[in-house]
């Protein structure tokens, strides 16, 4: 839900802390590739299975990773990949790369009316260069829209 929600890197989800996250603003501190620290959000449905997993966290310390791996270490990019692979083998359906929900949540934050200035800070990217990336994927949407509305076609 979170890499859904946050639309962040793998490597910033692996970093998460679990005193970094705010139930009270839905903020969740992230520390994006260049190691500066920026501030994510988190709706109500993600924050409620994230308080539930939290817990069952011993250590909710400072420091002290948010996703853990079987041995108790953080959570590693390879172990989230073998995590997904995992969860959609028993789901059956194909397996996603933790980038696919970065794409998805950009894609579905366009879809929903989001400006591209708020969806590039929210993203961490510098530029609307790399957004304009999922913009192109969005505009496809509109020749559906048109396809399935097109006022002459259903008029004539």
């Amino acid at each position: 839900m979170l890499l859904f929600d946050l639309g962040c890197r793998c490597p910033e989800c692996c970093a998460l802390d679990a005193a970094g996250a705010n139930p009270s603003t839905g903020a969740v501190m992230v520390v994006n590739g260049k190691g500066k620290w920026c501030t994510a959000f988190v709706g109500a449905k993600a924050w409620r299975a994230l308080i539930a997993y939290l817990r069952h966290l011993t250590d909710k310390s400072s420091s002290a990773p948010l996703w853990l791996d079987e041995q108790g270490s953080r959570l590693s990019h390879t172990a989230l990949r073998a995590m997904l692979v995992r969860r959609a083998r028993l789901a059956g359906v194909p397996a996603a790369s933790p980038h696919d929900f970065r794409r998805a949540f950009a894609i579905a934050a366009l879809r929903g009316g989001m400006d591209l200035i708020s969806l590039e800070r929210l993203l961490g990217h510098t530029s609307l260069a790399a957004v304009s990336r999922y913009l192109k994927q969005v505009e496809g949407d509109l020749a559906v829209a048109h396809r399935e509305a097109g006022l002459v076609d259903k008029l004539l």
